[in-house]
């Protein structure tokens, strides 16, 4: 009870730093305070044996307010009792077709009302979600995932039922259509009547308790191989709860839930925070500028979720026109580009941004809530759990140690490696470090470096395995992409070690905003605003830059292309002055050979 008492206490003071941080009134904080108190206590009183769950949320949520509005979508409202009661016929439906308690169940479709219907039924069910991103090698995902079935809707019906497992479609519309073979194995959960199903005799509504894995999500650190990783109840609600309080989330906010259910963030932020908030949650189609503009004001959207640069494709069309009555309070979401940042901020004047970082099993949670640090990850959430920097020497790639032989705490201005204090059950993939402050204490390490800065706000400096070991010493690309991509004429920008016969190069691709450019001069100038670490040893203006499902530029294909050909944009870094330089065939050679 004391351990309990003592982390509502730790996460009312970290929501009321955050809101101080914010330069908020303090009748403002005194009214904020009064709706987050309540859940950080409420947080505070879970343990292990404590039943929560997405299911067992919405089930209070729909005893509270039956007729309160949940989900909007097509124009349409449904209230909490409604969702609630189509949660319970799809459980019927899961039932039906063989689905237990801690079977694990893919989870394949679009952000749609049907979509969250499925992650919540399973979730009442006491089954395991494991949320498959549709860009991935979803055969790999469902073998590491160990799905048994897969839920999907038409429009990813084509992909899941190549996959060998038992495929269920859910949702689609009224009017929808499935175009399946003869002799099809592929069941429609539509056509099951509930009301003809038994319930059998262990079936109990929401069973799961905190410590309970309730999700697998999927990360691939570099676009390598994917490693799954498990999210129990309690981390959820951790990360629910802190989102809730940190974006002052409320019954009066009707959040436009874009991100993908299958991004860590999408999970943990977007759709956690405003359901135990008791906001709307307003669905699209589809990312468009017109449908955004239009539903935006037809449901006044106060709080919009983004992933990476999802909101660009918005901002950037021709005819994008935020005229008259601007709903929207706050963006919130993870991965943001710069440069998109500050044009989100002029664009939508006075909403401001929260951006989080949350690693992908949720152990760590860190939420940027004052906004006015561009680029910074923020500090750690309040109710995201408890996580420390260990010192790190990123050029011999280890941790240190004071003189006693526990890892020192990294201080300020000084980068480290972040840490996490589990609660509840720990991912088997997870990096468990024992003795690391304390004896007898365990900690995860995320595996993300970090630079603190002297008001204690967190940077990202990349992945351990994704930091570029370079002749010239270990660079960090975050920095990088951050710094120059908040250079006002570069539209996106990425950063990734590409292999040479002399060694390993650290190369930034950007793409430029129409009729602009960029000069020498931007990019020392960028580069010297750093945090930390060094310039790249080549930047270069590509025409495009593919995105993931995320909407977070990927790697791969630039990679492929090997050593940019000389240019008028492409720049190398001339060692002997710190300065950029266009870059010469003499150069291009010496650089393919390696520095010295």
């Amino acid at each position: 009870f004391a351990e309990a008492s003592g982390l509502a206490l730790t996460l009312a003071r970290g929501a009321a730093d955050a809101v101080v941080a914010a330069n908020r009134s303090v009748r403002t904080l005194a009214s904020e305070s009064a709706r987050t108190l309540p859940r950080l206590v409420r947080l505070g009183q879970i343990n292990d044996h404590t039943r929560i769950s997405l299911g067992r949320i919405i089930d209070e949520q729909a005893d509270e307010a039956p007729n309160g509005e949940f989900l909007l979508f097509d124009g349409r409202v449904h209230t909490y009792q409604a969702v609630n009661r189509r949660i319970d016929n799809v459980v019927r439906g899961l039932i039906a077709v063989g689905v237990r308690q801690g079977t694990r169940v893919g989870v394949l479709m679009d952000t749609r009302p049907s979509a969250l219907v499925a992650v919540a039924a399973l979730s009442r069910l006491g089954a395991v979600a494991v949320l498959m991103p549709p860009d991935a090698d979803l055969e790999a995902a469902a073998r590491l995932g160990g799905v048994t079935d897969v839920i999907t809707d038409p429009g990813n019906l084509a992909a899941a039922s190549q996959l060998p497992v038992q495929t269920l479609v859910l949702g689609g519309g009224e009017n929808r259509t499935l175009d399946l073979s003869e002799g099809s194995t592929v069941i429609d959960m539509e056509q099951i009547d509930p009301d003809t199903v038994e319930l059998p005799g262990w079936y109990r509504p929401n069973p799961q308790f905190a410590r309970d894995v309730a999700y697998v999500v999927f990360n691939a650190v570099g676009g390598g191989e994917l490693v799954p990783k498990q999210i129990t109840n309690y981390r959820w609600a951790l990360s629910a709860f802190g989102t809730a309080s940190a974006a002052a989330l409320n019954r009066n906010d009707t959040v436009y839930c874009l991100t993908p259910l299958h991004n860590q963030a999408g999970l943990l932020v977007s759709l956690g925070g405003s359901v135990v908030a008791g906001s709307r949650i307003a669905l699209s189609r589809g990312l468009c500028p017109e449908r955004f503009i239009d539903e935006v004001r037809q449901y006044g959207v106060t709080v919009v979720t983004y992933t990476w640069s999802m909101l660009r494709d918005v901002i950037d069309a021709p005819d994008f026109e935020m005229s008259g009555n601007n709903p929207i309070r706050l963006f919130m979401g993870s991965g943001m580009p710069t440069g998109l940042w500050q044009r989100i901020l002029d664009i939508f004047e006075p909403a401001r941004i929260v951006e989080f970082f949350a690693t992908s099993d949720g152990q760590a949670v860190l939420a940027n809530v004052a906004g006015l640090k561009v680029g910074s990850e923020g500090r750690p959430l309040p109710g995201g759990g408890e996580v420390e920097l260990g010192a790190y020497d990123a050029d011999e790639d280890l941790i240190l140690e004071d003189d006693r032989g526990f890892v020192r705490v990294a201080g300020r201005e000084e980068l480290g490696l972040l840490l996490a204090r589990p609660w509840g059950p720990i991912d088997p993939t997870a990096a468990i470090k024992r003795g690391v402050f304390a004896p007898g204490d365990i900690w995860i390490s995320t595996e993300y470096v970090f630079w603190r800065d002297g008001d204690g706000d967190f940077w990202l400096l990349g992945n351990r395995s994704g930091l570029i070991r370079t002749a010239r010493g270990v660079v960090f690309p975050a920095p990088i992409t951050d710094s120059i991509g908040a250079i006002s004429a570069v539209d996106l920008a990425v950063t990734y070690p590409l292999e040479v016969p002399g060694g390993t190069l650290a190369v930034t691709a950007i793409t430029l905003r129409p009729g602009m450019s960029v000069t020498v001069a931007d990019l020392s100038d960028a580069v010297s605003r750093m945090p930390a670490g060094l310039p790249p040893d080549l930047v270069h203006v590509v025409d495009d830059l593919p995105l993931s499902a995320s909407y977070r530029p990927t790697v791969s294909a630039l990679k492929a292309a090997g050593l940019p050909k000389v240019g008028r944009n492409t720049w190398y870094l001339d060692t002997d002055t710190g300065k950029y330089k266009r870059l010469t065939a003499a150069a291009r050679s010496a650089l393919a050979k390696g520095r010295d």
